[in-house]
C-alpha cells in the first residue's frame, strides 16, 4: 500500500518532533510541520496532504477550526486530531465536521498507525478510551457528562480514597469548597445520600473518568 502524504501541526515543538521522528522512522511521508492552526491551515490549502495530523488547541486557528473549514471549502484532506481533551463537546465537535480520527495524545505514538491505516481506507478511528466513554449509553455515563472538570478532578481524588481535608489541601481550596462540590456531584449522579456512596460510585466507574 501506497504511504499517504502527511501534514503534522501541534504547538508544542517537542510534540511535534516526537510524532514526526516517530512517522519518519516508520517509512511515512511527513511534508509538512506547523507550529500554529493558521500556518497547518495554509499548508494544507498548498500542499493537499492525504491526511493532517492536528493538535486541537493551536494559536491563530484550532484543530477543530481547521476541520471546519476543510468541510465547509470540500477540502480532501483527511484530518486526525492529536489531543489531551477528553471532553464530550470536543468528541462531538469531532463527529460533526467529519473528523477521520481523534486520537488521545497519552496513547497516540501505540495508535498512530491503526488510526493511519483505518483512515486510508475510509474507516474513522477513534482513541478505545474516548469511543468508550461517549459511545456508552448507561444513565450513569450520561450523567458524568454532566460533571464540570473541577468535579471530575474531585471524584478522582475520591477515588483514590482521600477524605475532604486532603482533597482540599490536594488542590489549595476550602473544605467548604470540597464539601459544596461533593454536594452537586451526588445531586447530578443521583446518588444516596449515604457517606460513602461517592466513594463506592466513584471507584466503580473510576474507568469512565479517565
Amino acid at each position: 500500500m501506497v504511504k499517504p502524504n502527511i501534514l503534522i501541526a501541534d504547538d508544542h515543538p517537542l510534540l511535534l518532533k516526537g510524532l514526526e521522528g516517530f512517522l519518519k522512522e516508520k517509512k511515512y511521508n511527513i511534508i509538512a510541520t506547523c507550529l500554529d492552526g493558521l500556518s497547518a491551515y495554509n499548508t494544507i490549502i498548498k500542499e493537499k496532504p492525504d491526511i493532517a495530523i492536528l493538535d486541537i488547541e493551536m494559536p491563530n486557528m484550532t484543530g477543530i477550526d481547521i476541520a471546519k473549514n476543510c468541510k465547509r471549502y470540500d477540502i480532501k484532506t483527511k484530518i486526525i486530531l492529536n489531543t489531551l481533551h477528553k471532553e464530550k463537546k470536543m468528541f462531538e465537535d469531532a463527529v460533526k465536521f467529519n473528523i477521520h480520527g481523534y486520537l488521545l495524545k497519552e496513547f497516540a505514538l501505540t495508535e498512530i498507525e491503526s488510526c493511519i491505516a483505518s483512515v486510508c481506507e475510509g474507516k474513522p478511528y477513534f482513541s478505545e478510551k474516548i469511543f468508550k466513554r461517549f459511545s456508552h449509553s448507561s444513565d450513569e455515563n450520561t450523567n458524568i457528562e454532566s460533571l464540570t472538570r473541577s468535579e471530575i478532578k474531585i471524584l478522582k481524588l475520591i477515588a483514590d480514597e482521600m477524605t475532604s481535608s486532603e482533597v482540599a489541601d490536594f488542590l489549595s481550596i476550602s473544605v467548604r469548597t470540597v464539601e459544596k462540590h461533593r454536594a452537586n456531584i451526588i445531586k447530578k449522579l443521583n446518588l444516596d445520600q449515604k457517606p460513602n456512596s461517592l466513594l463506592i460510585w466513584s471507584q466503580k466507574n473510576k474507568e469512565a473518568l479517565l
